[in-house]
């Protein structure tokens, strides 16, 4: 039992692995829609490249969504509007105005026979305004077109009526008005006006739930259909034209047979599939960073990076879809090579992305438009961003990449219809807002930062600021070691521009590489300024422990400050497991006898292990050797260098590191110019 646990405890990486791979394989396969997919691909206005087709069985011609879309818009805006007249009304009113005209006693002013003719005068009103109807001022905008026949519910029976015959509070004054005729108006007159306006009220309303009523009945009565195939009926000819009839038979079939496909039995089936597809992808991701990023394939953390991206992008844009298809590309997929090259390479961003949009392509319609935007998109991020943490790099790279995204958009438009009338201006809007979503890789880069401890140039530019806390205290305590930091990342960044390395990295880890010389400035010859060497009283092993020590100390220091790996990786390989060997010369002088273990002088390693390490390493090595020649000419320079760089060639220092001769050529003449530059003799000024 315990040998099986440490056995388990002995692969615990590799075990790691494996369940990271099934779990993003069973949660990807999950989202994936589990209907079957159709053997024929097609879109409209492109040949038929397969065989003469034949319906395999009885099906129906599905309307398309537009048309459904357009047949519903015909319901509601020709579909009689439904209007309540409240019987009720009428004759309240007339018994309300004869209530209040008989309380109405002759004056001088108004005699009996004027008060009788002011009662007739206001029935016939009341007559007049209710004879169609008087419409409440609510629904005075129910319909736009004065013309438009209405349906009037009085006494449960629906009476057809044209909409302007209903009267409006504007309509009944000047009804009352030209009945009373005179101006200006009599005291009898006014009493009256004033009286029916208080009476009269509406009796028609505009009854909008039962009008949405039977719309949704009409909608509900919508046939989905028209017309049928029957069985061996031949649907399109090889070489034929997919548009038309064609189109909408072979658009009803693929859904047919997706759900004929559909059936418990085949359940397993088509789950096997996607899954078997999902493991080859991701099983060759696995096998990318194993072959070709082997210091990432190590890194469990990183590794889940990749995968949790991966996974997180599918799963945005599978809601997206179940939303609404129609904000299919509203979804920034170029955020993920953005960050991959951020954290990682071009190289495995653009990977990544890809694998990534070909298995998108099993979940979106159109998989072939969709997958050639994003990959193309995709190679446009890669070659575009770079140095995000200047700021304006990243608005011109993301206004690159959705200027492509609508111009390949356009491309496929106008091959499917033919013409650039049909182009639908609502997918630039979209293209619009996934180019200002990219931005939010920015937020994203930062938290990742957090959440993973991986390094991106955003923080890598913070980190070489020599204001932060531990440059100033090397500064302080060390400052010869603080300038020999400094010129060693200025030769480091220029020759890592030369070879296309990254030099912000490189910089960054050169300002920090000898920090642990702060802990014993003095035993460092940079940092005695007194002329007084400490090592004079040591023995040459104790002298070559302190030296060596340094880059231990330089590590512990930099966890200490919570410096990222990626610069703690400078502070242990800059040195490599070359050897103090003025201290190993000294032993062998005092014992000429003994034959003195070179081992015990030698750095502990590792030796360098990217481009960026390897080039630390030069740098540092020619720029402190540099300091040694009393007469710096262009020749003892370019000696000096050489003897340095292909003794540590010879050494087998860049055996890890990923670099070619030319490279080595290149930062070899970098460094000469650079040191030349700084040694060049200047004009004696007279005293």
């Amino acid at each position: 039992m315990s040998e099986f646990i440490n056995k388990i405890y002995r692969n615990n990486t590799f075990i790691y692995k494996v369940l990271l791979f099934l779990t993003t394989t069973v949660a990807i396969v999950y989202l994936f829609p589990k209907g079957g997919q159709f053997k024929y691909d097609f879109n409209n206005g492109q040949l038929w490249k397969y065989d003469n087709l034949y319906a395999p069985f009885d099906f129906a011609i599905q309307k398309t969504a537009e048309e459904i879309s357009l047949e519903k818009k015909d319901i509601e805006s020709n579909l009689k509007k439904y209007f309540q007249y409240d019987t009720s009304v009428y004759p309240s009113v007339k018994l309300s105005f004869f209530n209040r005209i008989s309380l109405i006693k002759p004056t001088d002013s108004l005699s009996r026979g004027e008060i009788k003719k002011l009662k007739t005068i206001g029935e016939q009103v009341i007559d007049n305004v209710y004879a169609f109807g008087f419409l409440e001022e609510l629904s005075e905008g129910s319909t736009f077109k004065k013309d438009e026949i209405i349906a009037l519910i009085k006494d449960s029976e629906v009476h057809d009526v044209v909409f302007k015959n209903l009267l409006t509070s504007k309509n009944v004054l000047n009804i009352i008005n030209s009945s009373l005729a005179r101006e200006p108006h009599t005291y009898g007159q006014k009493q009256v006006l004033n009286l029916l306006a208080s009476l009269i009220k509406p009796n028609v309303t505009y009854d909008n739930v039962y009008t949405e009523k039977i719309i949704e009945n009409e909608i509900n009565q919508i046939s989905y259909t028209r017309g049928k195939v029957t069985a061996d009926e031949l649907i399109i000819l090889k070489g034929d034209i997919v548009e038309g009839r064609k189109l909408a038979v072979l658009n009803s079939l693929k859904s047919e047979f997706e759900s004929k496909v559909w059936t418990d039995s085949n359940y397993n089936w088509i789950v096997s599939g996607y899954t078997i597809l999902v493991a080859l992808a991701l099983l060759m991701l696995l096998l990318f960073l194993h072959k070709n990023r082997q210091e990432i394939f190590q890194n469990n953390t990183k590794v889940t990076f990749i995968f949790f991206n991966v996974f997180a992008m599918i799963f945005i844009q599978t809601l997206v879809i179940k939303y609404n298809p129609d904000y299919l590309y509203v979804v920034p997929l170029s955020v993920l090579p953005i960050i991959l090259k951020a954290f990682f390479d071009a190289r495995l961003g653009l990977f990544v992305h890809v694998l990534t949009v070909l298995l998108l392509g099993y979940i979106v319609p159109n998989s072939f438009e969709f997958i050639y935007l994003h990959i193309i998109a995709g190679i446009v991020t890669i070659l575009t961003v770079s140095e995000l943490y200047k700021r304006a790099n990243l608005f011109i790279s993301v206004a690159q990449i959705t200027i492509i995204y609508m111009i390949t958009y356009f491309a496929f438009s106008i091959i499917k219809e033919g013409n650039a009338s049909q182009i639908n201006w609502n997918y630039f809007m979209l293209f619009g807002a996934n180019g200002l979503l990219s931005f939010l890789s920015l937020i994203l880069i930062y938290m990742y930062e957090k959440v993973f401890g991986l390094v991106s140039d955003v923080t890598l530019l913070e980190l070489s600021n020599t204001n932060t806390k531990l440059l100033r205290e090397l500064n302080e305590k060390a400052p010869g070691t603080f300038q020999h930091s400094m010129q060693v990342a200025n030769l480091a960044e220029a020759a890592a521009n030369e070879i296309g390395a990254n030099s912000m990295l490189v910089r960054t880890g050169a300002l920090y590489h000898d920090i642990g010389k702060m802990l014993n400035p003095m035993y460092f010859v940079e940092n005695q300024s007194t002329g007084v060497n400490p090592h004079n009283d040591l023995s040459a092993r104790d002298s070559s422990k302190i030296i060596t020590d340094h880059v231990i100390k330089g590590v512990e220091l930099a966890k200490k400050h919570n410096l990222p790996d990626r610069i703690i990786d400078f502070i242990r390989t800059h040195h490599g497991t070359t050897s103090t060997y003025y201290f190993y010369k000294k032993e062998q002088d005092l014992n000429p006898d003994t034959i003195v273990d070179i081992k015990k002088f030698q750095y502990q390693g590792p030796i360098p292990f990217s481009k960026e390490t390897a080039i630390l390493m030069m740098c540092d090595s020619a720029e402190a050797a540099s300091k040694s020649i009393k007469v710096p000419t262009a020749q003892t320079i370019s000696d000096l260098i050489d003897k340095i760089i292909d003794k540590q060639m010879a050494d087998n220092q860049f055996l890890n590191s990923d670099i070619t001769f030319r490279d080595i050529k290149v930062i070899k003449k970098v460094i000469k110019k650079k040191l030349m530059n700084i040694y060049h003799l200047r004009v004696e000024y007279p005293e």
